[in-house]
């Protein structure tokens, strides 16, 4: 399908990419959502939490987190309590290591690890047969979804799926999160995967000052059985996946993402007939705010759900 305009228009008072990705990180605030943790054990022995929400029956809704979020993720937690008060089940797939506790594996998890989301979706088709299910990734999540939705046959049982600020091209991304303020957020993510490789390993010794890429290439390729972070980043990547969906799938995307540049996003030559690609001047990563600074809202909290319950029986 056509790459199509985004209704989300970004307020005078927060159209900076920046301040977009990070407001939404730090003032969305919600009511206590209560959640029934699920363990996961997986075929190779390890495991991983399931954080259930919503009624006990019904269509299910799959949560992907991006890379080092989890169930206290504000965007995660907005989207369950958002799907909670339509009546809706939803159920967060935590990635290994990223529930709150180590898994017992030296691996863990990458953009290209499409397994654990399978075995949750035979798991759930196994258990709960009449449930019909859908899908919802964000960032790293996000590109799981959709590579996994274009590689794997099972995906032809999901109802439909949306994937936020996808990191298309991994090659590129790395290079622009190591770039200007970008590098703020990939010091983050590099303080918390340093620190669970740590845990696990207190006798290696890793540079403190790696780049993103330079931890791929020492730590998420050998590790997943990949050469290095350049094999790792081609065979991760979903753009090259995209053409391959069937199921109805819409992709929310920023051009001003400041975790990859405009380069990486595909036209509509890259897409299926199923896909629709929408994108905003602005919206930042993972951002999407509106209304004012008093009383702000967030687009993906009313754009997903409305996607996702238009595509259910």
């Amino acid at each position: 399908m056509p790459v199509i305009s985004s209704s989300f228009r970004a307020p005078f008072w927060i159209r900076n990419a920046h301040a977009q990705t990070i407001w939404a990180t730090v003032t969305q605030r919600y009511p206590a959502l209560e959640t029934r943790r699920e363990e996961l054990i997986l075929s190779d022995g390890d495991f991983i939490d399931l954080d259930w929400a919503g009624p006990e029956s019904g269509p299910i809704t799959i949560i992907l987190h991006g890379l080092e979020g989890s169930i206290d993720s504000p965007y995660a937690r907005g989207i369950m309590q958002r799907f909670s008060t339509l009546g809706r089940r939803t159920v967060l797939l935590h990635f290994r290591g990223c529930s709150g506790r180590p898994n017992r594996a030296q691996r863990a998890y990458h953009s290209g690890e499409t397994e654990d989301l399978a075995e949750v979706v035979r798991h759930i088709q196994t258990s709960q047969p009449n449930a019909p299910i859908s899908l919802v990734g964000y960032s790293l999540g996000g590109n799981v979804v959709l590579k996994w939705l274009g590689t794997d046959p099972l995906a032809k049982t999901v109802e439909a799926a949306a994937a936020v600020s996808v990191p298309f091209d991994l090659d590129r991304c790395a290079t622009r999160l190591n770039t200007g303020l970008s590098r703020i957020y990939q010091r983050r993510f590099l303080e918390t995967l340093h620190a669970k490789f740590r845990e696990k390993n207190p006798e290696q010794c890793l540079d403190d000052h790696l780049t993103l890429r330079q931890w791929d290439d020492a730590v998420t390729a050998p590790l997943h059985g990949f050469k290095d972070a350049a094999e790792y980043y081609r065979q991760s990547s979903c753009a090259q996946y995209l053409s391959s969906i069937t199921c109805p799938t819409l992709i929310i995307h920023a051009k001003d993402d400041p975790f990859m540049t405009a380069d990486t996003i595909p036209d509509d030559t890259a897409l299926s007939a199923t896909v629709s690609l929408e994108m905003s001047d602005h919206g930042g990563h993972v951002g999407f705010v509106q209304g004012s600074p008093w009383k702000p809202t967030f687009y993906l909290e009313s754009r997903i759900p409305t996607f996702i319950l238009s595509h259910s029986r």
